[in-house]
């Protein structure tokens, strides 16, 4: 359950427009955050350091606090709570309120300040509501103000961020393929795999593709981990690629394309331009934002995961292009971090620009062999179908037409959602990733000995 905050606390520092904080206090047992293995899992939080150009100096990831999309606690009925090593405690107010993303200021008591003890850290969670009412949600969140949020070495111009679950089988293919067409860098938040997912990633580090993991426990939280994404990695990447591990993008102009190469990507974002204008019509701006729409595939009689990859085996897709996925600018990002899964909020200034399928597509193997697209209904790092099995939401995209509540494989299923059959980007990276190997047999780069 939350936790109430002592009185004494509430009428010191009382909720207004303003900052606010309260002096330290020796907090009574009941104030005392519970161990780790006592945490609801309903209300997870993780923290970080925010912008240091920003007043909002921390930033909490919490979930359950804004519990239906767009609608989100007001900022004044919010407080973030501090607890110190010599069990004193502090508040500071929230400054925004977003999805799963608070900001609250820094407390001005010199402790999580430049010039402070950077070898500490501090608890950090959230207060909700007011007066008697108010309470603390459990947290596993540490706050450690020297802590520099980046991944290291030089600032790359393209990374690209996803959340996965057991995608060790297809990680291997997404990794190769996006990197030799421009990625630099890889950011996999991971939900809890137990796959052997850290055997595949410690052989593309040994191959030297980097690939950081993040381990994000919560489910559904994808949002939220992609708001943390922005903050993660804003020192190190100045382009963001937000799509998942079942999706590659390509322009149809590569296609005739001898080999990949690093700065097909790159071209998709005018990098070369010192001005883009979203278009002739409209004023112009910088742009913050790449967006580009799906194609959806279907399981194009396959029963099985393809041996060469997903590329190769699913070839047949719908006619209508599905929402789209992104590109964005980090520092564009607007400072809630607001996202809806695949594309940000941008700060003020800056515009978007949609890319035509002539320009660049997003070929999106989403309805594979009914054995892996079965594992949906246990487990999905997607965010507004809680459960496939309940009939909640029945008309969310991330829902499959005709399909059910039930995890049954459905009559017809290899032939399903096939009504355009589009092999150009399977005969694309045959010619790029295809190779003869010690047994004379023809096999795809990334397929495993």
């Amino acid at each position: 359950m939350p936790l109430p905050l002592p009185q004494q606390q509430q009428q010191q520092c009382p909720f207004s427009g303003g900052p606010c904080w309260s002096p330290p206090l020796h907090p009574p047992p009941h104030l005392q955050v519970p161990p780790a293995p006592l945490l609801s899992p309903l209300h997870p939080i993780s923290a970080t350091g925010g912008d240091r150009d920003q007043l909002n100096g921390v930033i909490l990831f919490v979930k359950g606090v804004n519990g239906r999309q767009g609608v989100n606690t007001p900022p004044e009925d919010l407080r973030c709570v501090f607890f110190f090593d010599n069990d004193t405690v502090t508040t500071s107010s929230v400054t925004s309120s977003n999805q799963e993303v608070f900001r609250c200021l820094r407390p001005p008591n010199g402790r999580l300040v430049s010039g402070g003890n950077d070898n500490q850290t501090v608890k950090v969670s959230l207060e909700v509501g007011q007066g008697v009412e108010s309470r603390v949600v459990p947290s596993v969140a540490y706050y450690m103000p020297g802590r520099k949020i980046a991944l290291g070495g030089t600032k790359s111009l393209l990374c690209a961020c996803t959340m996965v679950y057991n995608v060790a089988k297809f990680l291997r293919e997404w990794v190769v393929y996006h990197s030799n067409i421009g990625v630099d860098r890889f950011v996999l938040y991971d939900n809890g795999s137990d796959d052997g997912l850290e055997s595949v990633v410690k052989k593309l580090l040994e191959e030297n593709y980097e690939v950081s993991t993040i381990l994000w426990p919560w489910t559904k939280t994808q949002e939220a981990g992609f708001s943390h994404c922005a903050m993660y990695a804003k020192d190190s990447c100045t382009w963001m690629m937000y799509i998942d591990v079942d999706e590659f993008i390509y322009s149809p102009s590569w296609l005739n394309a001898s080999s990949p190469s690093p700065q097909m990507l790159k071209s998709l974002l005018h990098i070369n331009s010192s001005l883009l204008s979203l278009s002739l019509s409209q004023s112009s701006l910088p742009i913050g934002q790449i967006l580009i729409w799906c194609y959806e595939y279907g399981p194009s009689n396959q029963t099985v995961h393809p041996k060469e990859g997903v590329t190769q085996g699913y070839t047949c897709r719908r006619h209508e292009e599905q929402r789209h996925k992104s590109i964005v600018l980090v520092e564009a990002i607007d400072a809630s971090l607001f996202n809806a899964i695949h594309h940000f909020q941008l700060k003020e200034g800056y515009g978007a620009r949609t890319l035509s399928a002539n320009e660049g597509v997003v070929n999106h193997y989403k309805f594979q062999a009914w054995p892996e697209f079965m594992v949906k209904f246990r487990r999905r790092v997607s965010a507004y179908v809680v459960d496939w099995r309940q009939a909640l939401n029945p008309m969310s995209n991330d829902r499959t037409p005709g399909l059910g509540f039930e995890p049954i494989e459905p009559k017809g299923w290899t032939e399903r959602f096939c009504e355009v059959h589009d092999d150009r980007l399977k005969e694309a990276t045959r010619r790029w990733f295809g190779v003869v190997d010690s047994d004379d047999e023809y096999k795809m780069v990334w397929q495993e000995e």
